[in-house]
């Protein structure tokens, strides 16, 4: 069996249609979602969406109380407003949420173990690099190594946490999305939660950044375009 981190964004719903696609059943495949009291749900609804379509067992983890303890974040506290910009801009540090990934792959891991998954799949890819210390190379290579040593004698002989996107590119993400013809309608990554994508924040810019750097058609309603590539 195999498990995927669903978050509800581009790399995540792309990650889930490439396991589905290579795997003989859907049966095999199973996903994980976590609210972990962030800013607004609405990539949760976007991730169950995804699941049903593409008849996935799923479920969401209830761990709102990560915002009281891990407060602080933008993506965790009202009173800290949602920086625009660029990922490779200072002001996004205040998007990240202390051990937000070790925290969540950790359950998944543990989910996994339980049910006798082979691997855990998440999203992470290069351009994460530069802020988010959970989402780099040797945070998933040690994970990887803690979660075999906690579980020696009850963990798959098979098992490792999978992230094929670590080394690549979010536009190179949305070519290999594209070729898998992933429904981007079906995909949320607006920081702020609003009616429609908002078009300048980290993950609103990193997302047109992508669309226009693998030359693919972006179908996103952005309620600011001010910003051009």
């Amino acid at each position: 069996m195999e498990l995927v981190v669903m978050s509800g964004g581009m790399d995540s719903t792309t990650l889930l249609y490439h396991v589905v696609r290579e795997k003989a059943s859907v049966r095999e495949v199973k996903a994980v979602s976590f609210n972990y009291g962030q800013r607004h749900r609405k990539e949760l609804h976007y991730a169950t969406a995804s699941c049903r379509k593409l008849g996935v067992q799923h479920r969401i983890v209830d761990m709102a109380f990560m915002a009281t303890l891990l407060a602080g974040s933008a993506l965790t506290s009202d009173s800290v407003a949602v920086p625009d910009g660029h990922y490779a801009e200072e002001s996004m540090r205040a998007t990240v949420v202390p051990n937000r990934n070790m925290i969540m792959l950790s359950v998944a891991c543990g989910i996994a173990v339980a049910e006798g998954a082979d691997h855990v799949w998440a999203g992470m890819h290069a351009g994460d690099h530069f802020i988010y210390p959970d989402c780099r190379p040797e945070f998933i290579e040690q994970l990887d190594y803690t979660v075999k040593i906690a579980n020696k004698g009850f963990i798959s002989d098979h098992f490792s946490i999978q992230v094929p996107f670590i080394h690549i590119s979010k536009a190179e993400i949305a070519d290999w999305g594209h070729r898998l013809e992933v429904p981007w309608e079906d995909t949320w990554s607006c920081y702020k939660g609003g009616k429609y994508h908002c078009g300048v924040c980290g993950t609103c810019t990193e997302r047109r950044e992508a669309f226009v750097n693998a030359g693919v058609d972006d179908p996103t309603h952005y309620s600011d375009l001010t910003r051009h590539f």
